[in-house]
């Protein structure tokens, strides 16, 4: 199985800047998909960008243009640079990665999540 541990959360003011970095450790056949998620009280959980394993990317439009997605696939990491924080990016943000075990089945896996929290 792969484990996920993220880092790099925290406490900034609104127009600030964090990085948050997700390392994936364990067994697989291959991991392909990787992105982040997150979710904010009462609200359900959302997708704020996700990068293939040929490093193509995709956005939830309230992040475009203040959000980078990267990896490397050497270390097995996934980073997202978040800059122009707003107070509504205030969430728990997970990690998360897709691909195939050794049996060649399909799995995904999640981090334990990291609190990000944007004053005003």
């Amino acid at each position: 199985q792969v484990q996920l541990v993220e880092s790099g959360g925290g406490l900034v003011q609104a127009g600030g800047s964090l990085r948050l970095s997700c390392a994936a450790s364990g067994v697989a056949y291959s991991i392909n998909d990787m992105g982040w998620y997150r979710q904010a009280p009462g609200k359900p959980r959302e997708l704020v960008a996700a990068i293939t394993s040929g490093g193509s990317t995709n956005y939830a439009d309230s992040v475009k243009g203040r959000f980078t997605i990267s990896r490397d696939n050497a270390k097995i990491t996934v980073y997202l640079q978040m800059n122009s924080l707003k107070p509504a990016d205030t969430a728990v943000y997970y990690c998360t990665a897709e691909g195939a075990t050794i049996a060649r089945t399909t799995f995904r896996s999640w981090g334990q999540g990291t609190q990000v929290t944007v004053s005003s």
